[in-house]
Protein backbone atom coordinates (compact mmCIF):
# COMPACT_ATOMS: atom_id res chain seq x y z
CA UNK A 1 0.00 0.00 0.00
CA UNK A 2 2.76 2.06 0.94
CA UNK A 3 4.83 1.90 -2.75
CA UNK A 4 1.15 2.80 -4.24
CA UNK A 5 0.62 5.52 -2.31
CA UNK A 6 4.23 6.92 -2.98
CA UNK A 7 3.38 6.31 -7.26
CA UNK A 8 -0.30 7.83 -6.81
CA UNK A 9 1.84 10.94 -5.20
CA UNK A 10 4.23 11.24 -7.94
CA UNK A 11 1.65 10.70 -10.51
CA UNK A 12 0.04 13.87 -9.17
CA UNK A 13 3.25 15.59 -9.47
CA UNK A 14 3.72 14.64 -13.20
CA UNK A 15 -0.06 16.06 -13.60
CA UNK A 16 -2.63 12.53 -14.48
CA UNK A 17 -5.42 14.10 -14.13
CA UNK A 18 -7.53 10.81 -13.71
CA UNK A 19 -5.11 9.40 -10.87
CA UNK A 20 -5.84 13.25 -9.47
CA UNK A 21 -9.60 12.74 -9.47
CA UNK A 22 -9.22 9.65 -7.85
CA UNK A 23 -6.67 10.65 -5.21
CA UNK A 24 -9.03 13.80 -3.65
CA UNK A 25 -11.65 11.20 -2.78
CA UNK A 26 -12.05 11.23 0.96
CA UNK A 27 -11.85 7.82 1.12
CA UNK A 28 -8.31 7.64 -0.88
CA UNK A 29 -7.17 10.56 1.68
CA UNK A 30 -8.32 8.94 5.31
CA UNK A 31 -5.85 6.15 3.92
CA UNK A 32 -2.90 7.95 2.89
CA UNK A 33 -3.44 10.39 6.20
CA UNK A 34 -3.24 6.93 8.18
CA UNK A 35 -0.36 5.95 6.47
CA UNK A 36 1.51 8.93 6.85
CA UNK A 37 0.54 9.66 10.47
CA UNK A 38 -0.45 13.21 10.16
CA UNK A 39 -3.14 15.46 8.23
CA UNK A 40 -1.98 15.22 4.61
CA UNK A 41 -3.49 17.60 2.27
CA UNK A 42 -3.54 16.46 -1.26
CA UNK A 43 -4.97 19.63 -3.63
CA UNK A 44 -6.01 19.26 -6.91
CA UNK A 45 -3.50 19.13 -9.46
CA UNK A 46 -4.09 22.29 -11.38
CA UNK A 47 -3.81 23.94 -7.38
CA UNK A 48 -0.29 23.12 -7.65
CA UNK A 49 0.68 25.07 -10.11
CA UNK A 50 2.50 28.56 -8.61
CA UNK A 51 2.22 31.98 -9.89
CA UNK A 52 5.04 33.94 -8.67
CA UNK A 53 6.53 30.83 -5.96
CA UNK A 54 3.06 31.25 -4.18
CA UNK A 55 -0.30 29.24 -4.42
CA UNK A 56 -1.65 29.81 -8.18
CA UNK A 57 -4.92 30.48 -6.68
CA UNK A 58 -3.41 33.92 -5.67
CA UNK A 59 -3.44 35.27 -9.65
CA UNK A 60 -6.83 34.55 -9.83
CA UNK A 61 -7.46 36.33 -6.42
CA UNK A 62 -4.85 39.01 -7.79
CA UNK A 63 -6.57 39.70 -11.02
CA UNK A 64 -9.96 39.74 -9.37
CA UNK A 65 -9.39 42.32 -7.58
CA UNK A 66 -7.23 44.46 -9.35
CA UNK A 67 -10.15 44.13 -11.93
CA UNK A 68 -13.22 45.05 -9.16
CA UNK A 69 -10.82 48.58 -7.96
CA UNK A 70 -10.29 49.47 -11.32
CA UNK A 71 -14.04 48.89 -12.25
CA UNK A 72 -14.48 50.77 -8.75
CA UNK A 73 -11.52 53.23 -8.74
CA UNK A 74 -12.33 54.25 -12.20
CA UNK A 75 -16.10 54.70 -11.34
CA UNK A 76 -15.20 56.79 -8.85
CA UNK A 77 -12.83 59.45 -10.63
CA UNK A 78 -15.42 60.30 -12.16
CA UNK A 79 -18.81 60.24 -10.61
CA UNK A 80 -18.29 63.36 -8.91
CA UNK A 81 -18.09 65.42 -11.76
CA UNK A 82 -21.05 63.43 -13.74
CA UNK A 83 -23.31 64.52 -10.46
CA UNK A 84 -22.35 68.37 -10.51
CA UNK A 85 -21.31 68.93 -14.52
CA UNK A 86 -24.66 70.89 -16.15
CA UNK A 87 -26.88 68.69 -17.80
CA UNK A 88 -25.67 70.27 -21.02
CA UNK A 89 -21.82 69.21 -20.11
CA UNK A 90 -23.39 65.83 -20.05
CA UNK A 91 -24.25 65.76 -16.26
CA UNK A 92 -26.96 65.25 -13.93
CA UNK A 93 -26.68 69.27 -12.23
CA UNK A 94 -26.62 68.53 -8.56
CA UNK A 95 -25.10 71.66 -6.48
CA UNK A 96 -20.87 70.87 -5.75
CA UNK A 97 -22.41 70.26 -2.26
CA UNK A 98 -24.69 67.84 -2.27
CA UNK A 99 -23.06 66.20 -5.16
CA UNK A 100 -19.83 65.82 -2.76
CA UNK A 101 -22.06 64.67 0.01
CA UNK A 102 -23.19 61.86 -2.16
CA UNK A 103 -19.79 60.89 -2.34
CA UNK A 104 -19.05 60.54 0.90
CA UNK A 105 -22.08 58.80 1.97
CA UNK A 106 -21.36 56.23 -0.51
CA UNK A 107 -17.93 55.38 0.75
CA UNK A 108 -20.00 54.79 4.15
CA UNK A 109 -21.99 52.33 2.54
CA UNK A 110 -19.21 50.64 1.09
CA UNK A 111 -18.06 49.36 4.22
CA UNK A 112 -20.72 49.38 6.19
CA UNK A 113 -22.17 46.59 4.05
CA UNK A 114 -18.42 45.06 4.49
CA UNK A 115 -19.96 44.05 7.83
CA UNK A 116 -23.05 42.28 5.55
CA UNK A 117 -20.78 40.55 2.96
CA UNK A 118 -19.33 38.69 5.83
CA UNK A 119 -22.08 37.82 7.28
CA UNK A 120 -23.57 36.02 3.80
CA UNK A 121 -20.40 34.28 3.13
CA UNK A 122 -20.30 32.81 7.29
CA UNK A 123 -23.41 31.83 7.64
CA UNK A 124 -25.06 30.97 3.62
CA UNK A 125 -23.13 31.29 0.96
CA UNK A 126 -19.64 30.60 1.78
CA UNK A 127 -16.69 32.99 0.60
CA UNK A 128 -16.47 31.96 -3.16
CA UNK A 129 -20.02 32.46 -4.22
CA UNK A 130 -20.70 35.60 -2.21
CA UNK A 131 -17.90 37.38 -4.14
CA UNK A 132 -19.23 35.76 -7.43
CA UNK A 133 -22.77 37.68 -6.47
CA UNK A 134 -20.87 40.39 -5.40
CA UNK A 135 -18.74 41.10 -8.34
CA UNK A 136 -22.37 40.95 -10.47
CA UNK A 137 -24.05 43.61 -8.44
CA UNK A 138 -20.79 45.88 -9.21
CA UNK A 139 -20.70 44.80 -12.79
CA UNK A 140 -24.76 45.52 -12.80
CA UNK A 141 -24.25 48.64 -10.79
CA UNK A 142 -22.07 50.04 -13.41
CA UNK A 143 -23.95 49.24 -16.85
CA UNK A 144 -26.87 51.25 -14.94
CA UNK A 145 -24.60 54.26 -14.32
CA UNK A 146 -23.95 53.69 -17.90
CA UNK A 147 -27.46 54.04 -19.29
CA UNK A 148 -28.86 57.51 -19.83
CA UNK A 149 -31.73 57.53 -17.21
CA UNK A 150 -30.10 60.15 -15.16
CA UNK A 151 -30.65 60.45 -11.04
CA UNK A 152 -32.93 57.66 -10.60
CA UNK A 153 -30.35 54.98 -12.34
CA UNK A 154 -27.39 56.80 -9.99
CA UNK A 155 -29.41 55.64 -7.00
CA UNK A 156 -30.04 52.22 -8.22
CA UNK A 157 -26.04 51.48 -9.34
CA UNK A 158 -25.27 53.10 -5.31
CA UNK A 159 -27.31 49.91 -4.27
CA UNK A 160 -25.85 47.55 -6.26
CA UNK A 161 -22.09 48.58 -5.89
CA UNK A 162 -22.90 49.45 -2.22
CA UNK A 163 -24.24 45.67 -2.07
CA UNK A 164 -21.22 44.15 -4.65
CA UNK A 165 -18.35 45.71 -3.03
CA UNK A 166 -18.98 44.88 0.42
CA UNK A 167 -19.60 41.21 -0.56
CA UNK A 168 -16.35 41.16 -2.91
CA UNK A 169 -14.17 43.05 -0.53
CA UNK A 170 -13.45 41.10 2.61
CA UNK A 171 -14.50 38.09 1.50
CA UNK A 172 -11.40 38.12 -1.72
CA UNK A 173 -9.06 39.16 1.12
CA UNK A 174 -10.15 35.77 3.12
CA UNK A 175 -9.57 33.04 0.31
CA UNK A 176 -5.98 35.34 0.11
CA UNK A 177 -5.49 34.09 3.50
CA UNK A 178 -7.21 30.67 2.94
CA UNK A 179 -4.41 29.69 0.19
CA UNK A 180 -1.65 29.17 2.93
CA UNK A 181 -1.00 27.31 6.19
CA UNK A 182 -0.63 29.17 8.96
CA UNK A 183 2.72 28.79 9.92
CA UNK A 184 3.42 28.99 5.73
CA UNK A 185 6.35 31.65 5.45
CA UNK A 186 5.14 33.19 1.93
CA UNK A 187 1.83 34.19 3.39
CA UNK A 188 2.86 37.70 4.46
CA UNK A 189 4.56 37.80 1.30
CA UNK A 190 1.70 36.56 -0.39
CA UNK A 191 -0.62 39.23 1.03
CA UNK A 192 2.07 42.06 -0.17
CA UNK A 193 1.47 40.63 -3.58
CA UNK A 194 -2.32 40.52 -3.53
CA UNK A 195 -2.23 44.27 -2.29
CA UNK A 196 -0.10 45.44 -5.05
CA UNK A 197 -2.49 44.05 -7.69
CA UNK A 198 -5.36 46.10 -5.84
CA UNK A 199 -3.26 49.42 -6.09
CA UNK A 200 -2.46 48.68 -9.91
CA UNK A 201 -6.02 48.75 -10.41
CA UNK A 202 -6.59 51.11 -8.45
CA UNK A 203 -3.90 53.70 -10.12
CA UNK A 204 -4.65 52.51 -13.90
CA UNK A 205 -8.71 53.29 -13.60
CA UNK A 206 -8.32 57.14 -13.46
CA UNK A 207 -6.46 57.57 -16.40
CA UNK A 208 -7.83 55.55 -18.24
CA UNK A 209 -11.78 56.04 -16.96
CA UNK A 210 -11.08 59.54 -16.10
CA UNK A 211 -9.69 60.69 -19.78
CA UNK A 212 -12.41 59.01 -21.56
CA UNK A 213 -15.03 59.79 -19.52
CA UNK A 214 -14.27 63.39 -18.76
CA UNK A 215 -13.13 64.14 -22.10
CA UNK A 216 -15.73 62.34 -24.53
CA UNK A 217 -18.45 61.08 -21.98
CA UNK A 218 -19.66 60.22 -19.18
CA UNK A 219 -21.63 56.94 -19.83
CA UNK A 220 -19.12 55.53 -21.92
CA UNK A 221 -16.03 56.18 -19.11
CA UNK A 222 -18.74 53.95 -16.85
CA UNK A 223 -19.46 51.49 -19.62
CA UNK A 224 -15.40 50.92 -19.39
CA UNK A 225 -16.09 50.52 -15.29
CA UNK A 226 -18.11 47.88 -16.58
CA UNK A 227 -16.17 46.10 -18.96
CA UNK A 228 -13.37 45.53 -15.77
CA UNK A 229 -15.74 44.01 -13.92
CA UNK A 230 -16.65 41.63 -16.38
CA UNK A 231 -13.13 40.72 -17.07
CA UNK A 232 -12.42 40.32 -13.27
CA UNK A 233 -15.63 38.00 -13.50
CA UNK A 234 -14.83 35.76 -16.43
CA UNK A 235 -11.55 35.10 -14.47
CA UNK A 236 -12.75 34.85 -11.52
CA UNK A 237 -15.18 32.18 -12.72
CA UNK A 238 -12.88 30.19 -14.66
CA UNK A 239 -9.82 30.24 -12.34
CA UNK A 240 -11.86 29.67 -9.29
CA UNK A 241 -13.03 26.26 -9.83
CA UNK A 242 -9.44 25.11 -10.61
CA UNK A 243 -7.50 26.96 -8.29
CA UNK A 244 -9.08 28.04 -4.79
CA UNK A 245 -9.36 25.79 -2.05
CA UNK A 246 -12.91 23.74 -2.28
CA UNK A 247 -13.74 25.14 1.40
CA UNK A 248 -14.26 28.54 0.09
CA UNK A 249 -17.75 26.82 -1.57
CA UNK A 250 -19.24 26.14 2.16
CA UNK A 251 -20.03 28.80 4.85
CA UNK A 252 -17.68 28.51 8.31
CA UNK A 253 -20.45 28.87 10.15
CA UNK A 254 -23.41 27.88 8.47
CA UNK A 255 -27.42 28.94 9.73
CA UNK A 256 -28.51 26.14 11.85
CA UNK A 257 -32.45 25.74 10.91
CA UNK A 258 -33.72 27.11 14.52
CA UNK A 259 -31.58 30.32 13.72
CA UNK A 260 -33.13 30.89 10.45
CA UNK A 261 -37.04 32.00 11.74
CA UNK A 262 -34.59 34.78 14.61
CA UNK A 263 -32.88 35.89 11.56
CA UNK A 264 -36.22 36.61 9.37
CA UNK A 265 -38.11 38.61 11.98
CA UNK A 266 -34.95 40.95 12.56
CA UNK A 267 -35.04 41.10 8.76
CA UNK A 268 -38.52 41.93 8.93
CA UNK A 269 -38.32 44.53 11.89
CA UNK A 270 -35.45 46.47 9.86
CA UNK A 271 -38.21 46.23 6.40
CA UNK A 272 -40.58 47.71 9.27
CA UNK A 273 -37.96 50.30 10.99
CA UNK A 274 -36.77 51.38 7.64
CA UNK A 275 -40.36 51.92 6.09
CA UNK A 276 -41.43 53.84 9.33
CA UNK A 277 -38.21 56.26 9.14
CA UNK A 278 -39.52 57.08 5.56
CA UNK A 279 -42.86 57.35 6.09
CA UNK A 280 -42.57 59.61 8.29
CA UNK A 281 -40.13 61.85 6.16
CA UNK A 282 -42.47 61.81 3.66
CA UNK A 283 -45.35 62.90 6.25
CA UNK A 284 -43.13 65.60 7.03
CA UNK A 285 -42.44 66.89 3.61
CA UNK A 286 -38.45 65.83 5.39
CA UNK A 287 -37.93 63.11 2.52
CA UNK A 288 -34.91 64.59 0.61
CA UNK A 289 -31.47 63.86 -0.26
CA UNK A 290 -29.78 65.73 2.36
CA UNK A 291 -31.90 64.19 4.81
CA UNK A 292 -31.26 61.08 3.52
CA UNK A 293 -27.72 61.41 3.98
CA UNK A 294 -28.13 62.34 7.22
CA UNK A 295 -30.34 59.26 8.82
CA UNK A 296 -27.44 57.28 6.91
CA UNK A 297 -24.50 59.14 8.40
CA UNK A 298 -26.21 58.76 12.05
CA UNK A 299 -26.70 55.31 11.06
CA UNK A 300 -23.19 55.00 10.34
CA UNK A 301 -21.96 56.39 13.64
CA UNK A 302 -24.39 54.35 16.05
CA UNK A 303 -23.52 51.11 14.55
CA UNK A 304 -19.85 50.93 16.21
CA UNK A 305 -21.12 53.25 19.32
CA UNK A 306 -23.04 49.89 20.14
CA UNK A 307 -20.27 47.59 19.32
CA UNK A 308 -18.77 49.21 21.77
CA UNK A 309 -21.07 49.26 24.39
CA UNK A 310 -21.42 45.74 24.06
CA UNK A 311 -18.10 44.17 24.21
CA UNK A 312 -17.58 46.52 27.25
CA UNK A 313 -20.70 45.51 29.47
CA UNK A 314 -20.05 41.47 28.04
CA UNK A 315 -19.70 39.04 30.87
CA UNK A 316 -17.36 37.07 28.16
CA UNK A 317 -15.01 40.02 27.85
CA UNK A 318 -12.62 39.72 30.71
CA UNK A 319 -11.27 42.41 32.97
CA UNK A 320 -7.72 42.33 31.12
CA UNK A 321 -9.89 42.16 28.18
CA UNK A 322 -11.63 45.28 28.84
CA UNK A 323 -8.95 47.24 29.54
CA UNK A 324 -7.55 46.53 26.38
CA UNK A 325 -10.91 47.64 24.62
CA UNK A 326 -10.73 51.19 26.57
CA UNK A 327 -6.86 51.45 25.24
CA UNK A 328 -8.39 50.52 21.41
CA UNK A 329 -11.02 53.46 21.31
CA UNK A 330 -8.59 56.13 21.35
CA UNK A 331 -7.15 54.55 18.22
CA UNK A 332 -10.13 54.10 16.98
CA UNK A 333 -10.99 57.20 17.15
CA UNK A 334 -7.64 58.68 16.19
CA UNK A 335 -8.15 56.25 12.72
CA UNK A 336 -11.55 58.23 12.12
CA UNK A 337 -10.17 61.81 11.98
CA UNK A 338 -7.77 60.36 10.14
CA UNK A 339 -10.08 59.22 7.11
CA UNK A 340 -11.94 62.03 7.22
CA UNK A 341 -8.66 64.00 5.55
CA UNK A 342 -7.77 61.18 3.46
CA UNK A 343 -11.15 60.24 1.78
CA UNK A 344 -11.72 63.84 0.93
CA UNK A 345 -8.95 63.35 -1.94
CA UNK A 346 -11.85 61.93 -3.67
CA UNK A 347 -14.14 64.68 -2.89
CA UNK A 348 -12.36 67.74 -1.70
CA UNK A 349 -8.99 67.65 -3.67
CA UNK A 350 -10.75 66.56 -6.61
CA UNK A 351 -13.03 69.91 -6.51
CA UNK A 352 -10.18 72.04 -6.21
CA UNK A 353 -8.54 70.46 -8.98
CA UNK A 354 -10.99 71.37 -11.17
CA UNK A 355 -11.60 74.14 -10.28
CA UNK A 356 -8.49 75.94 -8.95
CA UNK A 357 -5.63 73.58 -10.82
CA UNK A 358 -3.65 74.13 -14.19
CA UNK A 359 -4.29 71.09 -15.69
CA UNK A 360 -1.51 71.02 -17.87
CA UNK A 361 1.91 69.13 -18.08
CA UNK A 362 4.65 70.58 -20.30
CA UNK A 363 2.22 72.07 -22.73
CA UNK A 364 -0.20 68.75 -22.95
CA UNK A 365 -3.80 68.99 -20.89
CA UNK A 366 -4.86 66.31 -18.91
CA UNK A 367 -8.46 65.62 -16.37
CA UNK A 368 -8.45 66.65 -13.39
CA UNK A 369 -9.80 63.19 -12.59
CA UNK A 370 -6.19 61.84 -13.20
CA UNK A 371 -5.14 63.07 -9.73
CA UNK A 372 -7.20 60.03 -8.40
CA UNK A 373 -4.22 58.04 -9.56
CA UNK A 374 -1.90 59.74 -6.92
CA UNK A 375 -2.95 57.39 -3.89
CA UNK A 376 -2.19 54.54 -4.88
CA UNK A 377 0.61 55.51 -6.88
CA UNK A 378 2.34 56.72 -3.20
CA UNK A 379 0.90 53.58 -1.61
CA UNK A 380 2.93 51.71 -3.81
CA UNK A 381 5.89 53.83 -3.81
CA UNK A 382 6.10 53.63 0.31
CA UNK A 383 5.41 50.13 1.30
CA UNK A 384 8.86 48.94 0.21
CA UNK A 385 9.89 51.87 2.31
CA UNK A 386 8.43 51.06 5.57
CA UNK A 387 8.46 47.43 5.20
CA UNK A 388 11.75 48.22 5.10
CA UNK A 389 11.96 51.08 7.78
CA UNK A 390 10.46 48.30 10.38
CA UNK A 391 12.27 45.47 9.58
CA UNK A 392 15.39 47.73 10.16
CA UNK A 393 13.63 49.06 13.92
CA UNK A 394 13.00 46.08 14.59
CA UNK A 395 12.08 45.74 18.36
CA UNK A 396 12.86 49.55 19.09
CA UNK A 397 9.66 50.92 16.85
CA UNK A 398 7.43 53.14 18.48
CA UNK A 399 4.22 52.12 19.86
CA UNK A 400 1.60 51.93 18.01
CA UNK A 401 -0.01 55.11 19.74
CA UNK A 402 3.01 56.95 18.69
CA UNK A 403 3.00 55.67 14.96
CA UNK A 404 -0.93 57.04 15.12
CA UNK A 405 -0.23 60.28 16.42
CA UNK A 406 2.23 60.50 13.69
CA UNK A 407 -0.08 59.69 10.85
CA UNK A 408 -2.43 62.20 12.04
CA UNK A 409 0.29 64.61 11.82
CA UNK A 410 1.33 63.96 8.47
CA UNK A 411 -2.81 63.83 7.72
CA UNK A 412 -3.15 67.69 9.72
CA UNK A 413 -0.08 69.21 7.27
CA UNK A 414 -1.43 67.96 4.28
CA UNK A 415 -4.65 70.19 4.88
CA UNK A 416 -2.36 72.49 6.49
CA UNK A 417 -0.43 72.67 3.31
CA UNK A 418 -3.47 73.28 1.02
CA UNK A 419 -4.06 76.71 2.70
CA UNK A 420 -1.12 78.37 1.05
CA UNK A 421 -2.45 78.46 -2.52
CA UNK A 422 -5.31 80.25 -1.70
CA UNK A 423 -3.50 82.43 0.81
CA UNK A 424 -0.59 83.34 -1.82
CA UNK A 425 -2.22 83.50 -4.73
CA UNK A 426 -5.94 83.62 -3.99
CA UNK A 427 -9.00 81.42 -4.53
CA UNK A 428 -9.80 82.44 -7.55
CA UNK A 429 -6.79 81.74 -9.42
CA UNK A 430 -5.74 78.07 -10.73
CA UNK A 431 -2.03 77.23 -9.16
CA UNK A 432 0.23 74.33 -10.31
CA UNK A 433 -0.78 70.58 -9.72
CA UNK A 434 2.15 70.16 -7.68
CA UNK A 435 0.38 71.06 -4.48
CA UNK A 436 -1.91 68.59 -4.89
CA UNK A 437 0.87 66.41 -5.77
CA UNK A 438 2.24 67.32 -2.33
CA UNK A 439 -0.32 67.01 -0.40
CA UNK A 440 -1.12 63.26 -1.49
CA UNK A 441 2.56 62.96 -0.84
CA UNK A 442 1.96 63.62 2.60
CA UNK A 443 -1.29 62.16 3.66
CA UNK A 444 -0.33 58.63 2.37
CA UNK A 445 2.78 58.73 4.86
CA UNK A 446 -0.03 58.95 7.37
CA UNK A 447 -1.89 56.29 5.74
CA UNK A 448 1.44 54.38 5.82
CA UNK A 449 1.66 55.03 9.67
CA UNK A 450 -2.20 54.45 10.46
CA UNK A 451 -3.67 51.94 8.01
CA UNK A 452 -1.99 48.27 8.65
CA UNK A 453 -0.35 49.20 11.93
CA UNK A 454 -4.32 49.46 12.71
CA UNK A 455 -5.12 46.08 11.11
CA UNK A 456 -2.49 44.06 13.32
CA UNK A 457 -3.35 46.69 16.61
CA UNK A 458 -6.80 45.59 16.06
CA UNK A 459 -6.22 41.77 16.37
CA UNK A 460 -3.88 41.87 19.18
CA UNK A 461 -6.39 44.05 21.05
CA UNK A 462 -9.37 42.04 20.49
CA UNK A 463 -11.32 40.24 22.73
CA UNK A 464 -11.23 35.96 22.35
CA UNK A 465 -15.38 36.28 22.03
CA UNK A 466 -15.81 39.33 19.47
CA UNK A 467 -12.45 39.11 17.44
CA UNK A 468 -14.20 38.82 13.97
CA UNK A 469 -16.72 41.43 14.80
CA UNK A 470 -13.71 43.62 15.70
CA UNK A 471 -11.82 43.30 12.57
CA UNK A 472 -15.33 44.65 10.92
CA UNK A 473 -15.22 47.56 13.55
CA UNK A 474 -11.73 48.42 12.49
CA UNK A 475 -13.37 48.77 8.74
CA UNK A 476 -15.92 50.78 10.45
CA UNK A 477 -13.43 53.55 10.89
CA UNK A 478 -13.51 54.59 7.31
CA UNK A 479 -17.66 54.06 7.32
CA UNK A 480 -17.71 56.76 10.54
CA UNK A 481 -15.13 58.81 8.58
CA UNK A 482 -16.82 59.15 5.62
CA UNK A 483 -20.55 59.65 7.47
CA UNK A 484 -18.93 63.03 9.18
CA UNK A 485 -17.38 63.87 5.61
CA UNK A 486 -21.45 63.93 4.11
CA UNK A 487 -21.91 66.80 6.55
CA UNK A 488 -18.70 69.19 6.53
CA UNK A 489 -17.78 69.00 2.91
CA UNK A 490 -21.11 70.59 2.27
CA UNK A 491 -19.04 73.92 3.99
CA UNK A 492 -16.28 73.53 1.59
CA UNK A 493 -16.04 76.40 -1.11
CA UNK A 494 -13.82 78.86 -2.79
CA UNK A 495 -14.79 81.23 -0.16
CA UNK A 496 -14.57 79.25 2.82
CA UNK A 497 -11.50 77.31 1.55
CA UNK A 498 -8.80 78.97 3.68
CA UNK A 499 -10.76 78.02 6.70
CA UNK A 500 -11.81 74.83 5.88
CA UNK A 501 -8.30 73.48 4.85
CA UNK A 502 -6.82 75.13 8.42
CA UNK A 503 -9.59 74.38 10.46
CA UNK A 504 -9.71 70.56 9.51
CA UNK A 505 -5.78 70.20 9.43
CA UNK A 506 -4.81 72.14 12.49
CA UNK A 507 -7.82 70.42 14.70
CA UNK A 508 -6.01 66.77 13.19
CA UNK A 509 -2.61 67.46 14.70
CA UNK A 510 -3.95 68.87 18.31
CA UNK A 511 -5.69 65.84 18.25
CA UNK A 512 -2.34 63.89 17.23
CA UNK A 513 -0.36 65.59 20.08
CA UNK A 514 -2.88 64.50 22.52
CA UNK A 515 -2.56 61.16 21.31
CA UNK A 516 1.20 61.57 21.65
CA UNK A 517 0.63 62.63 25.08
CA UNK A 518 -1.22 59.54 26.41
CA UNK A 519 0.75 57.26 24.62
CA UNK A 520 2.29 55.95 27.38
CA UNK A 521 -0.96 54.99 28.91
CA UNK A 522 -2.15 53.11 25.82
CA UNK A 523 0.62 51.11 25.90
CA UNK A 524 0.21 50.06 29.41
CA UNK A 525 -3.64 49.39 29.14
CA UNK A 526 -2.89 47.88 25.46
CA UNK A 527 -0.03 44.93 27.61
CA UNK A 528 -2.61 44.28 30.49
CA UNK A 529 -2.18 40.60 31.21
Amino acid sequence: MLHFVTFSIFLIQKKESKIDQFLTDDYTLNIINFIYGRNLKLTPIKSQKTFLGHPRGLATLFFTEMWERFSYYGMRAILLFYMFYSVTEGGLGFSKATAASIMSIYGALVYLTSVFGGFMSDRLWGSRKTVLIGGILIMLGHIVLATPYGKAALFISIILITFGTGMLKPNVSEMVGSLYDKDDYRREAGFNIFVFGINVGAFIAPIIVGYIGQTYNFHIGFSLAAIGMIFGLVQYSMDGKLYLSPDSMFPNDPLEPEEVRGLIKKGIAWIIGIVLICVIMIEFNLFNIDNVILVLSVLSIVIPIYYFAVMLTSQKVTVSERKRVVAYLPLFLAAIVFWIIEEQGSVILAIFAEEQTKLTVFGHSFPASWFQSMNPLFIMLYVPCFAWLWSKLKNHQPSSAIKFSLGLFFAGISFLWMMFPGVLYGTHTKVSPLWLVMSWALVIIGEMLISPIGLSTTTKLAPQTFRSQMMSMWFLTDAVAQAINSQIVKFYNQTTEIHYFGIIGGVTIILGLILLMIAPKIKRLAMSA
